[in-house]
């Protein structure tokens, strides 16, 4: 048994301390049945002291448990085609069985006297092991709440994790909620060595571009826009107030003699004061004294302050209010905390995404759907449940055939008092206790999520003013297990196949039925050389979306050459070029899994073979989708950032009345209709076809044309 080498004392000394506290043995304890101080332990643990081999065994014995015994064990391997995990990975035994098959599956790939076919076979056996292995060994994972502004997302992240504070004899959330759109921007909870704040700052250009859209604001209002305007919300609610603490320029409310209230906009008297955007935009910048707003963590004194979680809740306030004179704008916040959810060994961080104020496709929320290690809960409202932003979401995921829906998605149902008691069944009547409305109303989400062919998908109901919160933990717990599961599954099947072909060599390369196999997969192949012909185009998306949404959030992005949170031109031309290859491929895909599927029944020897090409195919055409959706978004990159005149032409088109959107659409519309642009979708659309023909030749590469 060797103790150092790549590992090294702290880890080891972690291991030992948590072996020795989960067999209920204090260090005293332990030190006594081998002969060593407390004191010595205690350095063993921390890692200060080496432990030797004749000390660690005493040790592990001394413990007596069989994670004890299973350590010694685990510090023998000798890792080399996949990474060391750390000792206390509870994977140790997938992923060891992963490094020794794929031991053996890389030495008789190297192997002279193999076939170059069934070599190749091996080798992409030896990726999909890699790949898999990867997904498993990460233990690092995420649950994101998703939904719409004012439906208690955060009320629910914070009753459920105990990040209360009592004020008034009520539990009030450490996330600051109540009235709808609240936060600044995403809020990460982790866990970490105290409580604290860390902020990710957003940049001075981020900055200047929302103190542009403020000044707008205020110069329009000072010009006497009309109020239904739909170019009046220049800048979203949650910015203009963070933005008014941080200059200053608050509303004043004043008692006048006769009782009335006077309302005083000081940000509005100082647009009237300099009267042109230039200099307005420059004074407020000067008030904000971003110069000095240059912190970005703060951390919890128990000399200063008082409770942790309302020291915790006050900073948080303060900070994404504006009103922290060591803070700027925040592009992302994150509460730590010393202890959040515990599922198993794994590290778990939970995420408040921005709130959902119109119906569009922001790049935030959809790059936690295809996160491998991100679990979406998508919130939904209980009368309304699922939402239209739910729809939305599910729809768009569709269209690019993102294949995490079905593994990393839950819908959760966030009910207030007497909403379940108002469910109607069939015939009527109203349910009887809480628990039957939900179920009422679960058969109703599950019937709309149907046609996403997802009325299977995880469903939760909650209401944090009456529900037990331990019911939420669960469900969120069994979610993130439930994508643990899924990796060891698709790494088990991998293995258990990559085994078969290893003991029977000579009968997988020799096979009679495997060649005939073989003649039908390349029959298939010839008369699917090509992506299908397909008459939508890239920016229809982007059209689309532009239509849609909010008026003020186009023009954030015009404003910003294209790159706004909630309307990223970038983001879309990447979805449009996907939704093409999906549009272009799909069918094609799914018709070669048809006919491994009939060849596997058709021909059993062959099973192994036909399983191992459509898993190929498919992790092959995800990985296609994705080259092909970053290709989307760099190839129009450059033109997008030199379209001063497309710029200058929609922000034109601001402050002329209703119709903006449209108008700004139709500029968007011509600019794509452009040679230039024809040109490049022709370069995209030659990207996808040769990505296609490298699939094609990479999955026939491992069928066996009797080539020794």
């Amino acid at each position: 048994m060797t103790v150092m080498g790549e590992i090294g004392p702290t880890q080891l000394g972690h291991r030992l301390a948590q072996l020795r506290e989960q067999a209920g043995l204090k260090q005293s304890e332990l030190g006594a049945k081998v002969t060593l101080s407390q004191a010595v332990v205690s350095r063993i643990e921390t890692g200060e002291r080496v432990v030797g081999d004749d000390e660690l065994t005493a040790l592990l014995k001394a413990i007596g448990s069989p994670d004890a015994s299973m350590l010694a064990e685990v510090l023998d391997r000798q890792w080399g085609f996949i990474p060391r995990p750390p000792l206390d990975h509870g994977d140790q035994a997938e992923l060891w069985h992963a490094e020794t098959v794929a031991r053996a599956l890389k030495v008789t790939a190297d192997d002279p006297s193999i076939r170059p076919a069934f070599a190749r076979r091996l080798n992409e056996y030896l990726q999909e092991i890699s790949s898999l292995s990867d997904l498993l060994l990460r233990r690092e994972h995420r649950i994101a709440f998703i939904g719409s502004i004012g439906i208690g997302k955060s009320t629910a992240i914070c009753r459920a994790t105990g990040l209360e504070v009592e004020r008034d004899d009520r539990a009030v959330p450490v996330l600051e909620t109540g009235g709808g759109g609240v936060t600044l921007c995403e809020v990460h909870i982790r866990v970490g060595p105290d409580y604290g704040v860390v902020v990710e700052p957003r940049s001075h250009d981020e900055v200047r571009a929302d103190v542009g859209d403020f000044a707008d604001r205020l110069l329009q209002s000072y010009e006497g826009h009309p109020e239904d305007d739909e170019t009046q919300r220049s800048v979203p609610r949650e910015v203009e107030r963070a933005l008014r603490n941080m200059t200053g320029l608050t509303i004043r409310r004043e008692k006048a003699p006769d009782g009335k209230t006077i309302r005083t906009d000081l940000a509005k008297v100082k647009a009237a004061e300099i009267g042109n955007r230039r200099d307005l935009i420059v004074a407020l910048l000067a008030l904000m004294d971003l110069h000095r707003r240059d912190r970005r963590d703060e951390w919890y004194n128990p000399a200063v302050a008082g409770e942790p979680l309302d020291w915790l809740r006050n900073t948080f306030e303060r900070i994404n209010n504006g009103r922290h004179p060591d803070f700027g704008l925040p592009a992302r916040i994150e509460l730590i905390v010393p202890q959040l959810i515990e599922i198993d060994d794994l590290s778990v961080s939970l995420i408040d995404t921005r709130g959902i104020d119109e119906l569009a496709a922001r790049a935030d929320l959809e790059a936690h759907l295809e996160d491998s290690h991100t679990f979406s809960v998508l919130c939904t409202g209980f009368n309304d449940a699922p939402e239209q932003s739910v729809h939305h979401l599910m729809n768009r995921a569709r269209e690019i055939s993102n294949p995490q829906l079905e593994t990393h998605t839950a819908v959760l149902v966030l009910a207030r008092p007497n909403e379940a008691l108002a469910v109607k069944d069939e015939s009527g009547a109203r349910a009887e206790s809480t628990t039957e409305g939900y179920e009422l109303k679960g058969e109703q989400v599950s019937n709309a999520l149907a046609q996403y062919h997802l009325s299977d998908l995880p469903l939760a109901f909650f209401n944090a003013f009456e529900d037990d919160p331990t019911s939420l933990l669960s469900f969120l717990a069994d979610r993130t297990r439930g994508t643990r599961d899924s990796f060891r599954q698709r790494l088990a099947s991998v293995l258990s196949d990559a085994e078969r072909v290893l003991g029977s060599i000579e009968e997988q390369q020799a096979h009679e039925m495997q060649l005939e196999a073989t003649r039908h997969v390349r029959s298939w192949r010839e008369g699917h050389t090509a992506p299908a012909p397909v008459s939508a185009h890239v920016q229809d998306s982007l059209v689309a979306e532009i239509r849609s949404a909010h008026a003020a959030t186009v023009h954030a992005a015009v404003r910003r050459g294209g790159e706004w949170h909630s309307l990223s031109y970038s983001h879309q031309l990447g979805h449009g070029a996907r939704r093409l290859a999906v549009a272009a491929l799909e069918q094609q895909v799914v018709g070669f899994k048809d006919l491994a599927d009939t060849l596997t029944r058709s021909y059993p020897e062959a099973a192994e073979l036909m399983a191992q090409a459509s898993r190929l195919m498919d992790s092959g055409y995800g990985d296609l989708l994705r080259r092909v959706q970053l290709a989307g978004i760099t190839m129009y990159e450059d033109q997008l950032r030199l379209a001063k005149e497309l710029w200058a032409e929609c922000e034109a088109e601001w402050g002329r009345g209703s119709g903006y959107r449209d108008r700004v659409s139709d500029h968007n519309a011509d600019w794509f209709r452009a040679q230039p642009r024809i040109d490049l979708e022709a370069e995209l659309r030659d990207v996808l076809e040769s990505e296609w023909k490298i699939l094609l030749k990479r999955v026939e590469s491992i069928f066996d044309a009797g080539e020794s």
